[in-house]
C-alpha cells in the first residue's frame, strides 16, 4: 500500500507542475502555490502511510537518516520515477508539446540552486516528520509544501524549481527542460538530500 501512496503523491505534484506551467493556460505567477499547496495536502493525505516522500531526494534523505530500509528506497525510487513519466505524458495528452521554449540552463548556477532548496527541503522534512521533538505536529505538510513554494519563487526562473528527480524527469518528457538537463537536478537533488541527512544527524544524535 505505501508503495501505492508514494505513486498517487508524487504522480499529482508532477501532474500539478505540468498543468500550471505548460502553455496555453499556464497559471503564471500562480503556479509555484499550486505545486506547493498539492505537495502539501498530498503529504497530509499519505505522510501516515507511506512518509509522504514523493521525492527519490527525500526518499535518499529519510535512508540516510536510517529511517527507510534500502529495500524501501530502490522501490520507492521506482515508484517514484514511474509515476513522473505518467505524470509527464497525461500532461501531454491534455496539453500537448508546450509552445515556450525549453528550459535553457546556465550549469553551475542551476546546479547550486537546485542543491540548496533540495538540501532546504530535505532538512524540512527530516525536522517536522521524522525528528522526535516534532511527532505529532499538525504542521508538516504546509511546511514542507511551502519550501517548495518559496524554492520555486526564488530560483525557478534560475533552474526550473525541480528539487526532485521525479519532477525533472516529468518535466524532461513534457520538453519543458533538455534531456542534457537531466545529470544536473539528479545529481544536484541527490546531493542535497544526503547533505540534509547529514546536517540532521549532526545537530542531535538523538534525534
Amino acid at each position: 500500500m505505501k508503495y501505492i501512496y508514494e505513486f498517487i503523491g508524487t504522480f499529482f505534484l508532477v501532474f500539478t507542475v505540468g498543468m500550471t506551467v505548460t502553455e496555453p493556460h499556464s497559471a503564471g505567477i500562480l503556479a509555484p502555490l499550486a505545486i506547493g499547496s498539492v505537495l502539501a495536502v498530498m503529504v497530509f493525505a499519505g505522510g501516515h502511510v507511506s512518509g509522504g516522500h514523493y521525492n527519490p531526494a527525500v526518499s535518499f534523505a529519510v535512508f540516510l537518516r536510517g529511517k527507510l530500509s534500502s529495500e524501501d528506497l530502490w522501490r520507492y525510487w521506482i515508484v517514484q520515477l514511474v509515476a513522473g513519466v505518467v505524470a509527464g505524458y497525461l500532461t501531454i495528452y491534455y496539453k500537448g508539446y508546450p509552445t515556450q521554449p525549453a528550459l535553457s540552463l546556465e550549469t553551475f548556477k542551476a546546479f547550486l540552486a537546485e542543491f540548496l532548496f533540495t538540501l532546504a527541503l530535505c532538512y524540512v522534512v527530516l525536522n517536522v516528520a521524522i525528528a522526535k521533538g516534532t511527532k505529532g505536529n499538525s504542521f508538516y505538510g504546509f511546511a514542507i509544501g511551502f519550501t517548495v513554494l518559496a524554492g520555486a519563487y526564488a530560483v525557478g526562473a534560475i533552474s526550473g524549481a525541480a528539487f526532485n528527480p521525479a519532477v525533472a524527469l516529468g518535466i524532461t518528457i513534457m520538453q519543458l527542460s533538455a534531456w542534457s538537463n537531466l545529470w544536473v537536478f539528479f545529481l544536484a537533488n541527490l546531493l542535497g538530500g544526503a547533505c540534509a541527512a547529514l546536517i540532521f544527524k549532526g545537530a542531535d544524535q538523538k534525534a
